[in-house]
């Protein structure tokens, strides 16, 4: 494991004006394009292998050269999604094997900034942590403290590599946000808190957006940096963010999927339903006029470089093989076209 400091741990560059990208959705790329194996939808794995390695450098290669072109900053998250302790016993990892692929992935991370980063186009390290339980239907809803002691160990452990912050991505419920944002309150590394919703905009056990952010912000002395919303496609999620409300403000980012089937129905899907990408773009130019602090967006499930490609030329450049559409407009979807 690396020695270096964090690098941007105390002054996140997305929290100014700049554009920031992400990747796409690592698992569903490697799964359904790459035609790799991902037991429990667990990519940490590949770390331990040149094979696995060579394969997430070349993952994430498009969206640098995108990033590098339209000269916008990187979030460059890490495959570490699966990577606790309770996942790690379920795919066979002791503990120790589990603290080596969270650093190991945090020193990949670091070489390709290493490599990559310009004045430009600077990258920030995230160690992202994904849900205790499924990230779609949770079994169980957990207190708060059982949420706490079982992130602490991946915070803990990230806290003592270069990555320059943590995010919590596809969290379904309030107590897992907060008891992870303390156990990052306590290692002392910053963290955003990315929820998942359903259709109708709101978490799976039914509690909206806005109080997840409120309730999370009130139990924590709105200890997370900023939050995001994952997983869910725009037209998901979009009518919600109407108004002018202060908690609008808190969201900096989102990682919208391709598709707009809901959860259940991508959870038994056997193709990947990659959208329309120059929609994907346009949606984000409408999220934009919503969220007045969206600085870094990306793709989750069904999403690629393609994607992150056409939300760029939206954004930045302008661009885009489609004219704008209204902000209030909505469409009949399909799973392979829809819009907000």
């Amino acid at each position: 494991m690396s020695k270096q400091p964090a690098l941007y741990r105390n002054n996140l560059p997305q929290l100014g004006s700049k554009l920031f990208i992400t990747d796409g959705g690592l698992e569903t790329t490697l799964l359904f394009l790459r035609e790799l194996e991902l037991p429990m939808f667990a990519a940490f794995p590949l770390i331990d292998s040149d094979e696995g390695l060579a394969h997430l450098q070349a993952y994430f290669e498009p969206y640098l050269d995108i990033a590098t072109q339209h000269k916008a900053g990187m979030i460059l998250d890490t495959p570490t999604w699966r990577a606790s302790h309770g996942w790690g016993n379920l795919l066979g990892y002791s503990a120790v094997d589990i603290q080596f692929f969270n650093e190991a992935s945090i020193d990949l991370a670091a070489e390709i900034r290493e490599r990559r980063a310009t004045a430009d186009t600077p990258i920030v390290i995230n160690g992202v942590i994904g849900p205790q339980d499924d990230g779609y239907d949770p079994n169980t809803l957990r207190s708060i403290d059982a949420s706490h002691s079982y992130h602490s160990h991946q915070v803990e452990v990230l806290a003592r590599t270069q990555a320059d912050m943590i995010t919590a991505l596809t969290l379904t419920y309030a107590e897992e946000a907060i008891g992870l944002a303390r156990a990052a309150c306590e290692a002392e590394i910053p963290v955003a808190i990315s929820f998942t919703v359903e259709t109708d905009g709101r978490l799976p056990n039914g509690m909206s957006l806005q109080q997840a952010i409120e309730i999370t912000d009130d139990s924590t002395y709105a200890a997370p940096v900023y939050y995001m919303i994952n997983c869910a496609h725009p037209s998901h999620f979009a009518p919600v963010l109407d108004g002018n409300e202060s908690w609008l403000e808190r969201i900096y980012g989102v990682r919208a999927n391709a598709s707009c089937m809901s959860h259940a129905e991508l959870d038994e899907a056997t193709e990947l339903d990659e959208g329309n990408p120059q929609e994907f773009g346009q949606d984000y130019a409408l999220l934009k006029k919503r969220l007045p602090n969206l600085n870094v967006v990306g793709g989750c499930c069904g999403t690629d470089y393609r994607h992150i490609g056409e939300i760029c030329r939206t954004l930045i450049t302008g661009g885009g093989a489609h004219e704008q559409r209204p902000p209030d407009q909505l469409t009949d979807s399909a799973p392979v076209s829809c819009s907000i």
